[in-house]
């Protein structure tokens, strides 16, 4: 993967350039993201998390071979070429399985590398920062590398069995946020130390000699930590610069390593920038681009209530609520259940209701809405009232009027906001 390794020696340069990727599975986010890197002219990062896609299916129902051939599909409907497009598996590791023993974990792992590598996925996540079974609470950190070094093993002998050599490139590190963002209100959020950053260093790389894996440690161009960003339910950390001096100096001095910051949802644009400009070449997005999309299809809901008779309507938000109270395994032990629960599955930054978007009832009235409103002619006074930007976007005559530009618009207000940080300074 030259691409990704010449953008990130780009970055550690003092180059302000580094790349977005896009952690979502959302058929109109996959093609908002591969509309905005097409307008641009750049590459495109997305990535699958292990409990996304794996080889059982994941919540998606897909396999990492499926969720490529889907990837792939929009993208040649898009004329946008494949080979622009980075496939990343993140979170790859015993994440899934962490409640059976570590073996066993361990084993389920090593297929699911596999199962990506042999799909084609080049940029990789070891992550094998949680506890299993039979694990202490605290795992510690040389069996994290050891665990890590040994998937990555997996995945070099994957490569070169299917393709005769490996050009995967790598991220590593265990300072993750929360996926999906944090189940408690913060107001703070301390970076990562440099000890533990150069420990995580030292030990990863001595795990991967011992297992004769140099070359491939060569190829590792991203380390996790925290910048000292993240978000709750109603809350957001900011990026504080002052705080991550020493976090951007240090990563100066180790070759081929950059910064890779999870949970950089919801910041502000020109955090972005400053992420960037402080060696946070990777910037993940996953909730704020599905909260952008519910955003867009709750505002399309309040005009479908302005323009059509009851017995016509989709009932979108009420169908999403009650699907959520029938099956509250994906958003119960996350958020609070108490007379605010109905407002966290709603609005909750962390947007837990991004996975009942393929339920097949809430997709029903998802077609119903848009269908609704693809035969009806919005006024843009209502276009203003729930669309202000896109209105703008439309009385310029650069956005067409419907149902779905609107929805993607709004998805690309997220991407846009990366892509300025990106490959715009």
């Amino acid at each position: 993967m030259k691409d990704i390794r010449s953008i990130i020696q780009s970055n550690k340069r003092g180059k302000a350039n580094g790349l977005y990727s896009i952690c979502s599975a959302h058929p109109l986010v996959i093609e908002s993201a591969i509309e905005q890197a097409k307008q641009d002219g750049t590459p495109l990062l997305i990535e699958a998390t292990a409990n996304q896609v794996n080889q059982f299916g994941g919540y998606t129902g897909m396999k990492p071979n499926e969720f490529l051939e889907f990837v792939f599909a929009i993208a040649a409907k898009l004329d946008f070429p494949k080979e622009a497009i980075i496939a990343g598996g993140d979170h790859l590791g015993p994440v899934c399985w962490v409640n059976e023993p570590s073996k066993l974990a361990m084993a389920k792992s090593e297929t699911l590398i596999e199962s990506y590598v042999a799909a084609g996925f080049k940029k990789i996540h070891l992550d094998t920062s949680m506890g299993c079974a039979d694990d202490p609470e605290i795992l510690d950190d040389e069996i994290v590398a050891q665990r890590a070094a040994h998937l990555c093993m997996i995945a070099e002998k994957t490569a070169m069995k299917h393709f005769g050599t490996s050009d995967i490139v790598y991220v590593v590190g265990t300072e993750v946020p929360p996926p999906g963002g944090a189940s408690e209100e913060l107001s703070t959020v301390d970076p990562t130390p440099i000890a533990r950053v150069n420990k995580t260093i030292e030990l990863h790389k001595k795990a991967f000699e011992k297992l004769s894996l140099s070359e491939a440690w060569e190829r590792v161009i991203g380390l996790v930590v925290q910048p000292g960003v993240e978000f709750d339910h109603i809350g957001i950390v900011d990026y504080q610069p002052s705080k991550a001096v020493e976090l951007k100096e240090f990563i100066r001095t180790i070759p081929n390593l950059a910064y890779e910051a999870h949970s950089s949802d919801y910041q502000n644009d020109e955090a972005y920038h400053q992420l960037i400009q402080d060696h946070f070449a990777i910037l993940k997005v996953g909730p704020q681009l599905t909260f952008a999309l519910r955003e867009a299809l709750f505002a399309l809901s309040y005009i479908e209530d302005e323009l059509l008779p009851i017995e016509q309507r989709s009932y979108l938000r009420d169908v999403c609520d009650e699907e959520m109270q029938v099956n509250p395994t994906s958003w119960q032990k996350f958020y609070p259940l108490n007379n605010q629960s109905k407002f966290y599955r709603r609005f909750s930054y962390s947007d837990r209701i991004r996975y009942y978007w393929n339920n097949p009832r809430i997709n029903a009235a998802v077609d119903q809405l848009l269908s609704n409103l693809s035969s009806s002619a919005i006024p843009l006074p209502l276009i203003s009232q729930f669309f202000p930007e896109q209105y703008k976007q439309i009385r310029k005559k650069e956005l067409e009027l419907t149902p779905v530009s609107l929805i993607k618009s709004k998805i690309k207000q997220v991407t846009d906001a990366y892509a300025q940080a990106c490959w715009k300074q």
